[in-house]
């Protein structure tokens, strides 16, 4: 997972609101802020996991990426292999198509994402005709390629996705998703719906696959241990907005943010042995439609003061490299994994 120091994507302020219709006539009442604001950068071969609550927004920022929705404001920059940056969230579709050679997704539902009419040999294949990349006996072969790199055999590529289990459907998803050589790969919580043996296996993979190709990385998650072992960096997202993003390490050792380190002591032990103490939230996570005024996680913080109520933090070097939206960084001794 060694990154470099090439820039391959930049995220600036994105935004993300879906309008709220009411009444016969459907006028808009308002608009439910999925993405608010959001800022960061993705150097190449680096894996950068994004974690939060569900309805957080993280799934809605990987979709925006790749302008399966067009975003509201903000910038999403990629820089091509050609060595050309390309502002994703105002080209058009059409443009859009040759970018989608070299930025794919892997989606959560492995059995939903696959078209279940077609055989595996079309599902993987049906990339490389549309990009015009290889046809008959030719795609035939890179498939049988693909499903071995993955961990299925080839000679079931001619079986439909009912006939294979959870995590092997979740392998068919990945092979198709590699097809075509991408860069940059955005996996929305490519695990959650397996069971806890598998999500292992197709943990373990993604990782060799992603060190073996070279692959830049969005992982996606609602939950910190699944991405510890797979991220170089981690970016908490709270109710549409990164609180914090640092190194993994740092992250999980040393947090700056109140929302961060309830996540980390919701990590279970590595000995079974150690009592578990974990922070429990009060309250419930505000509404993306109609968020607190100050910082948006005061209303569950246990060391909000007046300011909080009032003024929204910004998303702030509190260290070199560690990033953290609290007006009491710098003040506050957090626990991380470990901690007391």
């Amino acid at each position: 997972m060694d990154a470099n120091d090439t820039i391959i994507l930049e995220v600036k302020d994105l935004k993300m609101y879906f309008p709220i219709y009411r009444g016969l006539l459907q006028t808009v009442t308002g608009h439910v802020k999925a993405v608010d604001g959001v800022s960061f950068s993705l150097k190449e071969r680096e894996v950068l996991g994004l974690v939060g609550e569900s309805g957080c927004g993280k799934t809605t920022v990987g979709r925006t990426i790749l302008r399966l929705y067009d975003p509201t404001s903000g910038e999403v920059r990629y820089h091509r292999q050609n060595g050309e940056w390309v502002d994703i969230a105002r080209i058009s579709q059409k443009k859009m198509k040759p970018l989608r050679r070299e930025m794919r997704m892997i989606f959560q539902d492995p059995f939903s994402s696959l078209n279940p009419r077609l055989t595996v040999k079309d599902l993987i294949g049906e990339p490389l005709e549309i990009h015009n990349i290889a046809h008959g006996r030719e795609a035939e072969e890179k498939v049988a390629s693909l499903m071995r790199s993955v961990g299925l055999d080839p000679a079931y590529m001619r079986r439909y996705p009912h006939e294979f289990s959870g995590g092997q459907r979740q392998r068919i998803g990945l092979a198709r998703t590699l097809s075509l050589n991408p860069r940059l790969i955005i996996a929305d919580e490519p695990v959650s719906a397996l069971d806890v043996s598998v999500q292992a296996q197709v943990l373990n993979l993604l990782q060799e696959l992603q060190a073996q190709l070279g692959l830049t990385l969005i992982f996606v998650a609602h939950d910190l241990s699944v991405v510890e072992h797979i991220s170089d960096r981690i970016a908490v997202m709270y109710v549409g907005k990164i609180v914090e993003l640092s190194e993994t390490e740092t992250l999980l050792y040393h947090p700056l943010h109140p929302y961060t380190e309830a996540l980390v002591s919701a990590i279970p032990p590595a000995d079974p042995e150690i009592q578990p103490n974990r922070i429990v939230l009060q309250g419930d996570v505000p509404s993306p439609a109609n968020p607190p005024a100050g910082c948006i996680f005061h209303p569950r913080c246990r060391y909000a003061v007046d300011r909080c109520q009032q003024e929204l933090p910004a998303l702030q070097e509190v260290e070199a490299g560690h990033y953290a939206a609290c007006h009491l960084a710098k003040e506050l001794t957090l626990r991380g994994i470990g901690g007391a």
